[in-house]
Formats: C-alpha cells, sequence, structure tokens
C-alpha cells in the first residue's frame, strides 16, 4: 500500500485519467462574453489580513487573467463565498475581486457571485445571474482540472453547459525515470487525498440531485 500511494508514476496515470486535458490557447478561436472563474484558492484566514494570500489553485486567477488580456473573455465572473463554518471577514469573491484589480482589471469588467459556499450553489447562483439575459454559449467555465468534472455537471444540471478551460493540473507530462517509477513521492500521497476528495464529492452530489 506504501509503494501505491506513494508512486508518483501509479498516481500520475490515475490523474492523467480524472483530469479534463489543457486547451491549447492557440485553439481557442472562439471569444466569450464571460469567464465564470470559480473559487476555492484564497486563503482567507491568514495574518495580517493588508495583504491577499493565496493557496494551491493561484493559476486559476492568473490564467484566468491571461484570457482576458488576450481578449479570448470579454468580462470575468468570480464565482464563491465562504464554505467554511465559521464566518470570515471577507468573502473569497470579493479578495479576487481586489486581486483581479490590483492585476489591472478595470473593476466595470468583474461581476462578484459571493453567496454561494459550495459548486452547487455556485451554479445556481450563476444561472440566476444571468437567466434571459447570456446564454451559457457565451461562457467558458475555468476551475482545477481534478474539479471540472464536478463543476461541469453541477452547471449542466442547472442548464449551463459551458466549454471549459482547465488549471492547476495535479497530473503532469508522462515519465518512465526511476525516479517516478520506483522512488517514492510525498505529493502522490496528497494528489491522492485530492482525488479522493473529489470522488467523494461526485458521490455526495449525484446523492443528492446536484449533479
Amino acid at each position: 500500500m506504501l509503494f501505491f500511494f506513494t508512486n508518483d508514476f501509479i498516481n500520475n496515470e490515475v490523474a492523467r485519467w480524472w483530469e479534463i486535458p489543457a486547451t491549447p490557447i492557440a485553439s481557442l478561436e472562439k471569444k466569450y462574453e464571460y469567464g465564470i472563474l470559480l473559487t476555492g484558492v484564497a486563503r482567507s484566514e491568514m495574518e495580517p489580513d493588508d495583504r491577499i494570500y493565496l493557496g494551491r489553485g493561484g493559476d486559476r486567477v492568473t490564467q484566468t487573467l491571461q484570457l482576458y488580456r488576450l481578449g479570448i473573455i470579454k468580462k470575468i465572473v468570480v464565482s464563491g463565498g465562504n464554505g467554511k463554518l465559521n464566518e470570515v471577514k471577507k468573502q473569497e469573491a470579493d479578495v479576487l475581486f481586489d486581486l483581479l484589480v490590483i492585476m489591472g482589471v478595470p473593476p466595470s469588467d468583474i461581476l462578484i457571485e459571493n453567496k454561494s459556499r459550495n459548486t452547487h450553489e455556485s451554479a445556481m447562483e450563476v444561472n440566476k445571474l444571468f437567466r434571459d439575459q447570456i446564454k451559457p454559449e457565451e461562457c467558458v467555465l475555468i476551475t482545477s482540472a481534478f474539479h471540472m468534472r464536478r463543476s461541469q455537471a453541477c452547471f449542466a444540471k442547472q442548464g449551463w453547459a459551458m466549454d471549459n478551460f482547465s488549471t492547476d493540473f495535479i497530473s503532469h507530462k508522462r515519465k518512465f525515470t526511476p525516479d517516478a517509477l520506483f522512488i517514492p513521492k510525498e505529493e502522490a500521497m496528497g494528489n491522492w487525498h485530492i482525488l479522493v476528495k473529489e470522488w467523494t464529492g461526485m458521490v455526495a452530489y449525484k446523492l443528492m440531485g446536484y449533479i
């Protein structure tokens, strides 16, 4: 079991199977009215609170910014509040709004949805936000590659089947080197934790009727 769960090659093969592949930017011929950026990357509990802290998944934000700068998306919707039981000073969508403004995005090009506590609620709130105004095909969903299947399923359930743009990959290019094949890696165990958590979420969401 220790060899299996610390083996980089085995873990990477499973992650490559699960994650929605990256979309080469050069292949994006279509322009979108909105890029829908799902939160889950800011660390709101950190202090001092005079700055913005990002954890894993920061390239959700940076790659959204890249799509915006390239003109592939015209505006950005930041969707996500606080999924924690305890209260926070600022909802994550508001934190990422501040970050995008610091990065040079005009506030008028950013919409905030900060009421949702999970992916299911994000899909519901975005549907309410755009109902009868914007069509799903005018938007692209941006989130982590390992989270994209559940996210797409949630939005599709709400009638918002969109194109996707995966970021924050835990998989990497296939390697057949000794370190990948035989040497235990702590990172592999962390990746298994992410995958099992996501699979559990898929089952729970299915049972709840969210997807």
